[in-house]
């Protein structure tokens, strides 16, 4: 299963408690769903936990049933209707709207008047619309929807619950989107889900964990090669030397260095530094390497 239906799940798993809740989370379902006219109500979901939860919201919400649901173990996409005149307009009146007038897709948010209703509203709205990618790819939730003026009339919503969704059209849709773990993880708590919200976080955390880790790698590889490359340049200088005037024109300190570096070839000058008798400073030794390197090339010119 993916990480959104992980969600969806989580978010199904208690049963509408209160009718006002009930209610707003219908609202948010209806304005998201497949369909929503005074003739025909349809909503589909490919979610089993949603398919289960949608007959039960809806008796507590309007206390009516769906004309057609969906067959007793039914797989892929399920469809809910209902097409009856009286259940239609029941749900019209609940939300304001004129059983015998054009329907309105807006937001009516004397509907969201209670406390958590506008939590409510976003969840339903979320499960018939909504989706959010595997944090461990990349962090990206969106809700989706045909009707523009819902979108922007959700985005007010959201606002209110201090959360700010950016905006987007993807062909006659409408979107709204959250791309940071931090936004996406605070709308999950809000609405309901805190187990998935903390999901994000870990997997921010696992996320920048690596990445300092690969950072680290990095440098220290690049380090590595540095020291690498330093070595065989100073070993080369001094065989240069050797084989030409041998080490003993060489002052003591710089012949000592020269000596500490061809029995350690693969010493750093932290180690270096350490092993020379007596022990001298990084830089000191840097230093004397140097002058080897200096003196080898002046020569070969």
């Amino acid at each position: 299963m993916s990480f959104s239906s992980d969600v969806k799940t989580e978010l199904c798993s208690g049963r509408p408690d209160r009718k006002s809740l009930a209610v707003a989370e219908a609202y948010g379902v209806l304005l998201y769903c497949h369909s929503f006219r005074p003739d025909e109500i349809r909503i589909i979901t490919a979610h089993p936990g949603f398919a289960e939860r949608l007959p039960l919201l809806f008796r507590k919400a309007f206390s009516l049933s769906f004309d057609r649901i969906p067959s007793e173990g039914a797989q892929g996409k399920r469809s809910f209707c209902i097409t009856d005149r009286e259940k239609t307009v029941r749900i019209l009146e609940a939300f304001g709207s004129e059983p015998d007038g054009a329907l309105s897709h807006h937001v009516n948010l004397g509907v969201l008047e209670e406390p958590s209703c506008p939590e409510a509203f976003v969840k339903g709205a979320f499960l018939a619309g909504g989706s959010v990618t595997d944090p461990e790819k990349r962090f990206h939730l969106e809700l989706t929807t045909s009707h523009r003026s819902v979108s922007r009339e959700l985005r007010s919503v959201l606002l209110e619950m201090d959360l700010d969704p950016k905006e987007a059209s993807r062909g006659a849709n409408s979107l709204l989107y959250f791309k940071k773990s931090d936004q996406i993880s605070d709308f999950l708590t809000r609405i309901g889900a805190p187990v998935s919200a903390m999901g994000i976080l870990t997997a921010k955390v696992d996320r920048e964990m690596r990445n300092t880790v690969t950072r680290q790698i990095n440098c220290d590889s690049a380090n590595a090669d540095k020291t690498v490359s330093a070595a065989i340049r100073q070993s080369s200088a001094i065989r240069r030397l050797i084989k030409r005037d041998g080490l003993d024109a060489l002052p003591e300190p710089l012949r000592d260095a020269a000596l500490l570096r061809l029995a350690n070839p693969e010493a750093s000058l932290s180690d270096l530094a350490l092993l020379s008798d007596p022990p001298v400073s990084k830089s000191c030794l840097s230093h004397r390497l140097n002058k080897i390197i200096l003196l080898a090339e002046k020569e070969s010119s």
